[in-house]
């Protein structure tokens, strides 16, 4: 007599923890995200090109960011995956309900608690740059790492660039998400996984809009980012959401239910 091998137990990342009450959920998630802004655009504003341009900048430059956004998913996933998910991005919320991994009658209280716990973390960098001598005159001035195409890319891209960049990126997070923590996915290594693809997608994108992938992240560094960055903030909602829809959403026709369904 043969027994077919065991199913390795599902991850608890993106599913919450039934145990845990919705309340718990939402602070979890809060939190997550309030460190994966305040970690990342604290480090594009602070540190990347630290101390100056204009004096031989000992700056960490783009590969620091792209690792402080992939260490800060790391750190957030592992803290508070155990309690929401560790969600922290309204476009894996969105995209794991999608898929059916997430029930849709709390997408709305997630991503309210990811916008809320965006904006207390670069709020908290805001109040940090103030007490420097005119930083965040400078930081405001320069965008304060915000999103942007055309004038406002690194790189001078335009409007079609972020568009294909936000969605195609955007759409490979979700399906790593989802991939991770599927149930032949390796048990306890989902976080790794998640925060390196989001660092590889940084260092892929930053120069073409400044990687957004997260609306939370966007919608917090533009409200110190100053008129231009709520001018284009359109597109740093809407196609983040597209890609994480359309990764969602196909997840399951195309790599089938007995591996991508949560038990």
């Amino acid at each position: 007599m043969t027994t077919e091998p065991a199913i390795p137990a599902e991850p608890t990342i993106p599913e919450p923890n039934p145990s845990s009450s919705f309340f718990n959920r939402l602070v979890a998630e809060a939190l997550g995200t309030l460190l994966l802004v305040a970690g990342g655009v604290g480090t594009a504003v602070f540190a990347a090109n630290f101390p100056s341009a204009d004096k031989n900048s000992l700056g960490v430059g783009f590969l620091g960011v792209a690792l402080a956004f992939g260490l800060t998913v790391v750190v957030g996933a592992y803290a508070f995956g155990p309690i929401s998910g560790g969600h922290f991005n309204p476009a894996i919320t969105l995209g794991v309900a999608a898929a059916g991994r997430f029930p849709w009658n709390e997408v709305v209280g997630y991503i309210v608690a990811q916008l809320v716990g965006g904006v207390i973390g670069s709020s908290i960098i805001a109040l940090i740059a103030s007490t420097g001598d005119g930083f965040f005159s400078a930081a405001h001035e320069a965008g304060f790492a915000s999103n942007g195409f055309g004038d406002h890319s690194p790189g001078g891209f335009g409007l079609g660039g972020a568009i294909v960049v936000e969605i195609v990126f955007t759409a490979i997070f979700v399906f790593v998400v989802l991939g991770t923590t599927a149930k032949i996915g390796a048990v306890g290594f989902a976080p790794l996984a998640i925060g390196l693809s989001l660092t590889l997608i940084h260092l892929i994108t930053i120069p073409i809009d400044n990687t957004s992938v997260n609306p939370a992240r966007s919608i917090a560094a533009a409200v110190y980012g100053g008129g231009w960055a709520w001018a284009q903030i359109w597109v740093f909602i809407v196609f983040p959401i597209v890609g994480g829809l359309l990764a969602g959403f196909s997840y399951r026709p195309l790599f089938g239910r007995t591996f991508t369904e949560a038990p």
